[in-house]
């Protein structure tokens, strides 16, 4: 299988292993999934996007998530109700979780000689706990730095001019980019994006003169992924110019905060439902308390 993975298809994977691994009735976990949105009190599912393949031989699994809720941002902090096992509870799996889907939020990678073993990931949200295994499963095989079709690749962010390249999903949490803020005070995060511009096919402009135009090339998504208190973003998808884009970000309460951010090329966000090309990458603040308060 090439790497789009349409939505639909990851859905149907999403219910039949949660169906294997609950060993509910399919009927029941269907009626689970498929029940209307509502604006809080829903679950979260996590969502096994597919695994590659590394240089040396071991490989990644890549893995998201849908917030059911259309309303409700949730908070679930490692432990019995967000953990990944064996070998967890604590891989790098985000603890807030925003309305909607999150795409390729975390990579965990494994040995060569995995074989059939399996990682789950479970979640309890609203009093209802969903569990996904993830594994090197046939059929689940994505190329996320290299579209086999367009040749586009995901887009370079840095933190720093001259910084630390990084290019589609994401490193370790320990690899994740350091910076410094103050509780209650406005503090950027700067991000460099450059891409290669493959994915721009040239299409028709618009008023039938003939001419053509390129679409929207990057773009900067930032959210939290973990921390212990809110943070307020001025723009969390910043305008990119002349390859760089800002936010403002103010934190609530001191403590370690991990941020995410998503860069883009006119595929869209999370490669608009394919497992290529964006790129992922952490930064981590460390807030210190401010003799003012928070917001």
């Amino acid at each position: 299988m090439s790497s789009h993975l349409s939505i639909g298809r990851l859905a149907s994977g999403l219910a039949v292993v949660t169906c294997m691994l609950a060993g509910a009735a399919p009927s029941a976990q269907q009626s689970l999934a498929m029940e209307p949105l509502k604006d809080s009190g829903q679950n979260i599912l996590p969502a096994y996007e597919g695994w590659y393949q590394n240089a040396d031989g071991s490989f990644t699994l890549l893995a998201g998530y849908y917030n059911r809720n259309k309303k409700e941002v949730l908070e679930i902090p490692i432990g019995p109700d967000n953990r990944i096992e064996p070998g967890g509870p604590d891989q790098g799996q985000p603890t807030h979780f925003d309305v909607g889907r999150g795409w390729g939020t975390l990579a965990i990678k494994v040995p060569k000689d995995f074989g059939d073993k399996k990682l789950v990931w479970t979640l309890t949200a609203n009093g209802k706990t969903v569990a996904i295994p993830f594994g090197i499963v046939k059929g689940y095989q994505i190329e996320p730095f290299k579209d086999a079709a367009m040749g586009n690749t995901p887009p370079v962010v840095k933190f720093q001019p001259t910084g630390t390249a990084n290019q589609g999903p994401p490193a370790p949490l320990a690899q994740a980019y350091v910076t410094t803020a103050t509780a209650g005070e406005v503090s950027p995060i700067t991000v460099w994006i450059t891409d290669d511009g493959s994915d721009e096919t040239p299409v028709a402009a618009g008023g039938g003169g003939g001419g053509f135009q390129r679409p929207a090339r990057l773009s900067v998504t930032m959210s939290k992924y973990r921390g212990p208190g809110g943070i307020k973003f001025d723009d969390n998808t910043p305008t990119v110019k002349d390859g760089k884009a800002t936010a403002n970000a103010t934190f609530s309460l001191p403590g370690e905060y991990l941020i995410r951010v998503e860069g883009n090329d006119s595929s869209g966000i999370g490669g608009g439902g394919f497992q290529c090309c964006w790129t992922t990458a952490y930064v981590k603040v460390s807030v210190k308390p401010s003799s003012t308060g928070g917001f």
